[in-house]
């Protein structure tokens, strides 16, 4: 059992390799947009943390402040030079009821920069820039009638939150791989193994095993499809053994039919002989019982001399006959297949068509028949002149015959057609006699069969014809196609001419 491989196949990646690849691609769809929304949420939340401690700080300075309502401004900012640092905030400032600065602390420019908040004075929160472009918030807290503002750093929250989302991402990476180590085992314990059982089995049943071996585990649907499979395989086994003996059964029916057919070929061969030796029998026979008749009567000395005379034509005449059957037989059973002198002979179709014509026409078989010829320029046949004589002599002589049964105000015409195609030589010889009846195409070229009546014809004439063509490497058959009359149709080698 074979099946064709397809001319293009596409061979993709193992089916372990794509459930790696495709759990790999899950986990990244799924965990990607989760570290990112991660990492956002935690830095919104150290923001916000900073933010409240940003507060957290303005009211604390906000209390000092209100502590010191009637004192110094000097000590107000000496208070607030406390709050102000690395770990505090960069800029803070007090303003009184008119919006004007009463006490500051911090960095020059950045509390020159800071701005009055909108009255009436209420808690508020504003991210902004630095002098130096980094990230800040100014937070605003109300002190009675006063306001504290309070600038924060926010810039190191990045390095603040990078460790978290660090770790963050550590975390999921590792729980990512080992959700993908995990997935990709599981996965390949109930799909792939038994898969490839499966694959296995088919390939022992491809290679001549007559058992199909399911897998022992696996899921439910890998267990129907195996179980479809091995049914398959079952058939395909059982097909396979019925095929071999139809096969075998053929075999036998075939040797047979052989032994048959070479006793049938024997038979034929047999039944040949037979109807060879009827028909010579048949021809010779009666010539030979008219000569002994004819004998007897002559040797009887009342006979009278001129009878003896007219019994001696005839028996010359039956002798003749005699003769010709011989001398018909001895063509058919010979026929011509090489001149003698080893070279070539060639015959110019042209002119033994004429020389032929010229034989016959003086037959009262051909008066007032037309003659039609059609025939290439130069064209010659490998045959020896004498032997194409022959073939058209028997096939003109034929037509006359036919044309000879019809009444005597009929047309009669004969057509004689030659031309040559890729070395072979087509010659048609056809007239509008009656044709040759359907039943006897087949067998018009064996010997003794003629649709003359008896004694007009040995029968063996297209026979010899045959016998000569096919020496020749040629053949020659009825056109059944031609209903007008008879055609017969003779294809030979075709020769140069001779030089």
């Amino acid at each position: 059992m074979t099946t064709a491989e397809p001319k293009h196949s596409r061979v993709g990646p193992g089916l372990r390799l794509q459930i790696l690849l495709a759990l790999a691609g899950v986990i990244l769809v799924a965990y990607v947009p989760l570290f990112f929304a991660i990492a956002q949420v935690t830095r919104a939340q150290s923001f916000a943390y900073r933010e409240e401690s940003a507060r957290a700080l303005g009211r604390a300075v906000a209390a000092h402040v209100g502590d010191l309502s009637e004192g110094d401004p000097q000590a107000i900012a000496t208070k607030l030079e406390a709050h102000v640092g690395d770990a505090g905030a960069l800029a803070i400032a007090v303003f009184g009821p008119s919006g004007a600065v009463e006490a500051s602390a911090g960095l020059a420019p950045e509390v020159a920069s800071l701005r009055p908040p909108a009255r009436p004075y209420g808690e508020a929160s504003t991210r902004v820039a630095t002098r130096s472009g980094a990230r800040a918030l100014d937070v605003v807290l109300p002190a009675g009638e006063r306001a504290v503002l309070v600038r924060v750093r926010t810039e190191e929250d990045a390095a603040r939150t990078a460790d978290v989302v660090r770790g963050i991402a550590l975390y999921m990476g590792v729980f990512a791989l080992a959700l993908l180590v995990f997935a990709y085992i599981a996965l390949t314990r109930a799909i792939v193994r038994p898969i490839e059982q499966l694959a296995r089995a088919a390939d022992r049943v491809a290679n001549g095993a007559r058992a199909f071996d399911l897998p022992a585990a696996g899921a439910r649907e890998i267990a129907g499809l195996g179980s479809s499979v091995r049914s398959m395989a079952s058939r395909l086994i059982a097909d396979e053994k019925a095929l071999r003996t139809k096969v075998d059964e053929l075999t036998t029916t075939t040797r047979h039919l052989g032994e048959t057919r070479e006793q049938l070929a024997g038979s034929e061969r047999m039944a040949s002989v037979g109807r060879l030796a009827a028909g010579v029998a048949h021809e010779i026979g009666n010539p030979i019982a008219a000569i002994m008749g004819m004998h007897d009567i002559i040797e009887d000395s009342d006979t009278p001399d001129e009878t003896r005379a007219d019994f001696l034509k005839r028996m010359r005449k039956e002798t003749e006959r005699i003769h010709v059957v011989v001398r018909d037989l001895l063509d058919y059973a010979r026929p011509e297949s090489g001149p003698p002198s080893g070279r070539q002979a060639n015959a110019d179709v042209d002119e033994v068509t004429n020389d032929a014509l010229a034989l016959v026409r003086p037959q009262k078989e051909w008066k007032g028949v037309d003659v039609t010829l059609d025939i290439e320029n130069g064209l010659h046949v490998r045959l020896s002149p004498q032997r194409l004589t022959q073939v058209l002599l028997n096939l003109f002589l034929n037509a006359g015959a036919a044309l000879y049964e019809k009444p005597n105000d009929a047309p009669r015409t004969v057509t004689v057609r030659a031309r040559a195609s890729n070395d072979r030589a087509r010659i048609e010889v056809e007239d509008n006699g009656p044709g040759v009846p359907e039943d006897m195409r087949d067998r018009i070229f064996d010997p003794f069969v003629t649709t003359k009546d008896v004694g007009s014809g040995t029968g063996l004439g297209l026979a010899v014809c045959r016998g000569i063509i096919e020496g020749a490497q040629g053949r020659i058959y009825v056109d059944a196609g031609y209903k007008q009359g008879a055609r017969f149709v003779v294809e030979l080698p075709a020769a140069k001419s001779d030089p």
